[in-house]
């Protein structure tokens, strides 16, 4: 993979058309609806920032599939409502990946996320009414220029109380996947909002000392 404290593959397909982002130096960057389902059948939809470059002159049709490697980024964006944390993954490999009609079994579809970062708020540990063990924790994952990303992860069972215990500052190796996952927000008027959180989804976490 091409960055060592923040990576993920994925392998799935689009979903929609790609969408005008931003400009960086007369580069158009767009971003790009992305499906990969879980061994479950579940689909995490998620959202991938490409560069036209990768898109090339005919980029990839809805329902394609495609390999991806790139970067877990993390931005603020502004609304009248106040500031949200939105989540992507920047694409540095984009690439259509041809399936064979002749095979027997489909190749599963992947989404592989390996970060290192620092802890940089307390844990939060909680349980289920089905006394099920959560904690979310938010990772600070450096990058170049002096900018950090701020990933939210969560983990289950025995990682969730070996995370809930480790102190902010902590160094934390985390490999897992990038899920989404839809909730009701009530607004101040009382209204409900239906929205969709993105997450690290932790298979395996380690503190480096």
């Amino acid at each position: 993979m091409p960055y060592t404290n923040n990576s993920i593959e994925l392998l799935g397909r689009i979903l929609g058309d790609p969408v005008y982002s931003h400009s960086v130096l007369g580069e158009a960057f767009f971003l790009l609806p992305f499906g990969v389902r879980r061994l479950s059948g579940t689909e995490d939809r998620l959202n991938l920032t490409v560069s036209e470059r990768l898109l090339g002159v005919s980029p990839a049709q809805i329902g394609s599939k495609c390999r991806v490697s790139g970067q877990i980024r993390s931005y603020n964006r502004r609304t009248e409502s106040g500031s949200r944390l939105v989540i992507t993954v920047f694409a540095q490999e984009f690439e259509e990946f041809p399936e064979d009609p002749g095979a027997d079994e489909e190749l599963p579809e992947r989404n592989e996320a390996d970060i290192t970062g620092f802890i940089c708020k307390p844990p939060v540990y909680r349980t289920t009414p089905f006394s099920r063990e959560i904690t979310d924790v938010l990772i600070a994952v450096n990058r170049r220029f002096h900018k950090s990303d701020y990933l939210p992860a969560i983990a289950w069972g025995r990682n969730a109380r070996f995370l809930a215990g480790l102190a902010v500052g902590t160094n934390l190796h985390i490999v897992g996947r990038l899920q989404s996952r839809e909730y009701t927000k009530v607004l101040e008027d009382g209204t409900e909002s239906t929205r969709t959180a993105f997450e690290i989804s932790c298979s395996a976490v380690e503190p480096l000392y």
